[in-house]
């Protein structure tokens, strides 16, 4: 499926043509007489004296060649509910042969200007769908026209969605691939081909990995016959050389847990392993398409963690980047290992505002959480509050959850400094940003989102059909426009 936009002044033959119109929230359609027909008029009117005007949308068919839909809009709607507006209208079009809307965005008594602009941004986030590698592929593409005078989506605002868009949608490309296609090598090709957008890219393989001493992530890749990689993306749109937002993914490409080797069952979804590589690849080609007004970096590892005979055992230790010592009592926890060395190398080498770092990192959080929260773990409150508040504006939901020095002891190992998983068990997703926290070496403002629960959806969301959500671009831009550009 293709979603065309279009902006026209006017509409020829309207008689024939599938129209959208806004009305108040309880359907009063007095004001919309001028875009109807009088029998379409009166056939619109009759049937809502019986219909449940608590809906929000109803399609009206009033031959087979015209529909007409007409979407409530309720008193004091926030943005996210308008964009929640235009996914329901798109599953309502999606289920029709019908391929050609004409909006009238002027028709909406409506105080948010940009009303549009969210709904239309709504459509485009639920029309996603994967479908590469399908022989049988559905060609179809819907055309929206948009009439509007008062209701203009702004060039500036046109923009900002479609780098919004892109970069969403880059992300769910991403972590929809099979790990066959995107193991780590092919991963940080992907990532160097976005120098087009104007990213600075630089690759560290596994012999400047080794070099550097960042044996915590090397030892995750170890057991693969592809290579392990840190990739950083760097954008400079401040005219300033102020300090950068450092945000941190982790990409492990596949994971079958190692030597801890995952149950067969369910083990095809560990291709979604770097889901929080994904969000930070996204996010970055969203600042470069709308040249955002901020100096930023991105930093993925990108591993793969097989089986093999020189793969990690549990029992070893390692040396991070760091300096200190690492024991692995689980290989199955390799996440945390990979972005250890990532969060001391991206707090050293760039001296950043802030790090956010996000993975899908633990089972644990999607006890707590389910798939309507992601995990917010955090050593400042400032940061945390704003994470927390462009979450709720675009509904990219976080849930802060404890981080205390009484959990430490959970993680000291007997053998090293510290061991990469908690075996007296509990506190699973705690334990685990524990553990990050003490790589965190200069007490940077930092933030961990455990989105294991919200990278994926078998089912589907409100701005998304189900498959790769990319949970975590719209919500760090967010957070971004509204606090540092």
């Amino acid at each position: 499926m293709t979603i065309k936009i279009k902006y026209s002044k006017k509409i020829s033959n309207k008689n024939n043509k599938n129209i959208v119109l806004f009305s108040n929230d309880k359907f009063n359609i007095n004001e919309l007489k001028k875009y109807l027909s009088n029998s379409e008029f009166s056939y619109i009117r009759d049937l809502l004296k019986t219909s449940d005007l608590k809906k929000n949308l109803f399609v009206f068919e009033v031959n087979s060649k015209k529909k007409i839909v007409l979407i409530s809009i309720k008193k004091n709607l926030k943005t996210s509910e308008f964009e929640n507006l235009g996914a329901e209208f798109y599953i309502r079009i999606n289920q029709g042969k019908n391929s050609e809307f004409f909006i009238f965005s002027d028709s909406a008594s409506e105080k948010n200007k940009d009303f549009i602009g969210h709904f239309l941004h709504g459509i485009k986030l639920k029309s996603y769908e994967f479908k590469k590698y399908k022989t049988k592929k559905e060609k179809r593409d819907i055309t929206i026209n948009i009439l509007a005078n008062k209701y203009k989506i702004s060039p500036k605002n046109q923009l900002k969605f479609k780098a919004l868009e892109e970069g969403t949608f880059y992300a769910r490309d991403l972590v929809s691939e099979p790990g066959n296609i995107l193991h780590p090598d092919e991963y940080a090709k992907r990532i160097k081909s976005l120098k087009k957008f104007g990213l600075k890219i630089n690759i560290y393989d596994e012999k400047k990995l080794k070099k550097l001493g960042m044996n915590a992530l090397l030892g995750v890749g170890q057991g693969s016959i592809r290579g392990s990689y840190l990739v950083t993306m760097e954008w400079k749109g401040a005219n300033n050389n102020s300090k950068p937002l450092a945000f941190v993914g982790k990409g492990v490409c596949f994971d079958t847990g190692g030597y801890s080797l995952k149950p067969a069952r369910f083990m095809e979804d560990m291709t979604y392993d770097m889901a929080g590589s994904a969000t930070v690849v996204g996010l970055m080609k969203n600042f470069a398409i709308r040249k955002a007004k901020i100096n930023a970096v991105g930093v993925v590892g990108l591993v793969e963690n097989m089986v093999s005979g020189n793969a990690q055992r549990p029992g070893d230790i390692v040396r991070s980047y760091s300096g200190k010592t690492i024991e692995i009592l689980n290989t199955d926890a390799e996440g945390r290992l990979v972005l250890a060395d990532a969060l001391t190398f991206t707090e050293r080498k760039y001296k950043p505002k802030f790090i956010i770092d996000l993975a899908t990192l633990t089972g644990a959080i999607i006890v707590c959480l389910g798939s309507e929260y992601a995990g917010l773990f955090s050593n400042d409150d400032k940061l945390s509050k704003q994470i927390f508040d462009a979450g709720e504006i675009v509904e990219e939901k976080v849930w802060r959850m404890p981080l205390h020095k009484n959990y430490d002891k959970l993680m000291n190992s007997k053998n090293a400094d510290v061991q990469n998983i908690n075996y007296v068990g509990g506190a699973g997703s705690t334990t685990a940003a524990q553990f990050l926290q003490r790589f965190i070496i200069n007490k940077t403002p930092w933030a961990h989102l455990d989105i294991a629960g919200m990278a994926f959806s078998k089912y589907g969301g409100a701005l998304n059909s189900g498959g790769a959500t990319g949970f975590g671009v719209r919500l760090l831009n967010e957070l971004v426009e509204q606090n540092y550009e």
